[in-house]
C-alpha cells in the first residue's frame, strides 16, 4: 500500500513539475513575442515618420512649415488646394508638371521594355547555351558590380557626351542604363533552376532557341521577369542624378522638377508644403506599385535565389 503511495505522489510531483515547465515556457515565449513586436513597432514608426511627416506637411500653409513651432498636423486648415495648384505650377523656366510627368512615362516605358529583352536574352544565354568563354564573360560582368556607380556615370557622362554627342534626349536617359548585371544575375540564378532535361528533350523534338525561350522558359520564370519589370521602372522613376547631369530642364525627369520648382522670385528658398505635395504625387504610383505587386517581387527574388 506504502509503494502504491509513493507511487501515486511521484506521479502528481511528477505532473505538476511538467505544468510548471509548460507554464514557463509559455511565459517566456509570450514575454518574448512582446519584446519583439514592441521593438518592430518602433523601428516601423521610425521608419514611416519621415513619409508621415512629408504626407501632413503637403497640407500645411508655408508659414506653418517656416514656423519656429513644428507641429505633426497643420493647425491651419488641411490645405487640399496644394495639390490643386501642382498641375497648374510652371517653373521658372516655364516646365509644367505634366511635361515631366510625360517625359519619365516615355523614358520609364521605353527603358523598361527594351532592358527586359537585353535582360532575358543574355540570362537566357548565360544559363542554358554553351560557347567558349561563357563562364569567364559572366564573371567578368560580375566583377562590374564591384565598381562604384560613380565611376560608371563619369564614364558614361564623357561617352555619350563627347563621343556620340547625345544632349537634350531621351536615347541619354535610355541607352546607358539598358544592361543592368544584377537583374542578369538574377534572372540567370531562375533559370539555372529550370531542368536541362526539359531543354534537351525540347531540341529533340526540333524546338528552336528562340521558340523554348518563349513557351517554356518565360512562363517558368515569369515572377521573376514581373520583379525586374517592376524595379526598373520604379529605378527610372526616381532616377535624378543622370537627368539632371545631362540634360536641361526640358528634357528631365519628375524628381528633377521637384526638387528644383518652388522657388518663388524674391524668396532665397522653395515652399516646403508644395514641394512635400509633388514628393507625394511622385510616390503615390510607386507606392501602389509595391503594395499591389508585392508578393511577387517577393516571390521572384526568392526563387532565384533558391536551388531546386
Amino acid at each position: 500500500m506504502s509503494d502504491l503511495n509513493n507511487i501515486k505522489n511521484s506521479t502528481d510531483n511528477l505532473n505538476l513539475d511538467v505544468e510548471k515547465e509548460l507554464k514557463r515556457d509559455l511565459a517566456l515565449k509570450i514575454t518574448k513575442n512582446v519584446v519583439i513586436y514592441v521593438f518592430l513597432t518602433i523601428m516601423a514608426f521610425f521608419s514611416l515618420f519621415p513619409f508621415i511627416w512629408m504626407i501632413t506637411t503637403s497640407f500645411k500653409t508655408q508659414p506653418e512649415t517656416e514656423s519656429a513651432v513644428l507641429h505633426l498636423f497643420p493647425q491651419s486648415g488641411w490645405q487640399f488646394s496644394n495639390y490643386k495648384y501642382i498641375f497648374t505650377y510652371k517653373t521658372q523656366q516655364g516646365y509644367k508638371f505634366t511635361t515631366q510627368l510625360i517625359n519619365t512615362m516615355i523614358v520609364g516605358f521605353v527603358s523598361t521594355s527594351l532592358g527586359v529583352i537585353v535582360t532575358v536574352l543574355s540570362a537566357f544565354a548565360f544559363a542554358k547555351l554553351e560557347f567558349k568563354g561563357k563562364n569567364l564573360i559572366f564573371s567578368l560582368l560580375l566583377a562590374t558590380m564591384m565598381i562604384p556607380g560613380e565611376l560608371f556615370t563619369i564614364t558614361n557622362y564623357t561617352t555619350t557626351k563627347s563621343t556620340f554627342g547625345w544632349t537634350n534626349t531621351f536615347t541619354i536617359l535610355i541607352a546607358p542604363f539598358l544592361i543592368s548585371v544584377f537583374y542578369i544575375y538574377l534572372l540567370r540564378n531562375a533559370m539555372k533552376q529550370v531542368p536541362d532535361s526539359l531543354y534537351k528533350a525540347a531540341k529533340v523534338d526540333g524546338c528552336g532557341d528562340v521558340r523554348y525561350l518563349v513557351k517554356v522558359m518565360i512562363p517558368l520564370v515569369g515572377p521573376t521577369i514581373f520583379s525586374i519589370v517592376l524595379l526598373k521602372f520604379i529605378g527610372t522613376w526616381n532616377s535624378y542624378i543622370w537627368p539632371n547631369l545631362v540634360n536641361s530642364p526640358n528634357m528631365q525627369l519628375l524628381s528633377n522638377w521637384v526638387s528644383q520648382g518652388f522657388v518663388f522670385q524674391g524668396e532665397q528658398r522653395a515652399a516646403a508644403n508644395l514641394k512635400m505635395a509633388a514628393a507625394c504625387l511622385v510616390t503615390i504610383p510607386l507606392l501602389i506599385l509595391f503594395l499591389c505587386f508585392r508578393k511577387y517581387i517577393m516571390r521572384g527574388v526568392s526563387r532565384s535565389g533558391t536551388k531546386g
